[in-house]
């Protein structure tokens, strides 16, 4: 199985013209043989907490459709981020697609505590079981809490996405984190992350992958817009910038 994370810069709000975005570099997954692709937190609308309540959407919005039909198409899983509304509440979510198959809405389970005044936390931890591995999605601030990790072990997770925001001034004790987690629980770990900025952070990139033993195998940049493939057979990795394959 191959596993792509997805570095982008986000337009503040904008969902159209970063599904333009999605669109771009979930084709150039799909060029590059990926069965799976994840992008940060929030990547549909940037992480803007103010803007999050009228932004805040669901799995079935029409302006999704297309990435639904590349995964029919191409058989790819792909994970973006998106504000999502029930009733009165407003979540961090993750919109799964699947091919031929309902699409998944994974919301953030632990909220980062500047979070809590725009969002609720979730009560829907899961799994994804894809082909020959079984796939931990995160979203940022719950890769801090041992709790997440203790669930993704118990379900005999083999991969562990993090789908984050991670800023400057944050990106060391981000890579420190989950490189060690990595290593404690025995998960091969992916990292997605922004470059640009967000939510009025200077965001970081260098989005990543772990082995099972906590060691880095390979990242991107801190300024530029990319793919990082994961082939979970031959433990290679492959880097695909500014859409050149």
């Amino acid at each position: 199985m191959r596993v792509a994370v997805a570095q982008i810069e986000a337009v503040k709000g904008n969902i159209e013209k970063n599904v333009e975005t999605h669109l771009k570099w979930i084709k150039q997954a799909i060029r590059n043989e990926a069965d799976m692709v994840v992008f940060p937190e929030l990547s549909l609308t940037g992480y803007e907490r103010e803007l999050a309540g009228e932004l805040a959407t669901n799995q079935d919005d029409k302006r999704l459709d297309e990435m639904q039909r590349l995964s029919d198409e191409s058989c790819i899983t792909i994970g973006v981020g998106l504000p999502t509304r029930k009733s009165d509440n407003v979540f961090i979510s993750m919109i799964i697609f699947q091919p031929h198959t309902d699409r998944i809405t994974y919301s953030k389970l632990y909220l980062y505590p500047p979070e809590e005044p725009f969002f609720t936390a979730a009560k829907n931890p899961m799994v994804l079981n894809l082909e020959t591995e079984v796939v931990s999605p995160a979203i940022c601030y719950e890769a801090s809490n041992d709790a997440h990790w203790e669930y993704a072990s118990q379900n005999n997770a083999t991969i562990y996405i993090a789908s984050v925001l991670s800023s400057v001034a944050g990106i060391e004790a981000e890579i420190k984190k989950l490189s060690g987690m990595a290593k404690t629980k025995n998960l091969v770990t992916l990292m997605s992350n922004y470059v640009g900025r967000s939510g009025g952070y200077e965001c970081a990139g260098r989005s990543s992958v772990w082995s099972e033993k906590g060691e880095l195998m390979g990242q991107l940049d801190a300024k530029t817009e990319g793919l990082l493939l994961f082939d979970t057979e031959t433990k290679k990795i492959k880097t695909v910038i500014d859409g050149e394959a």
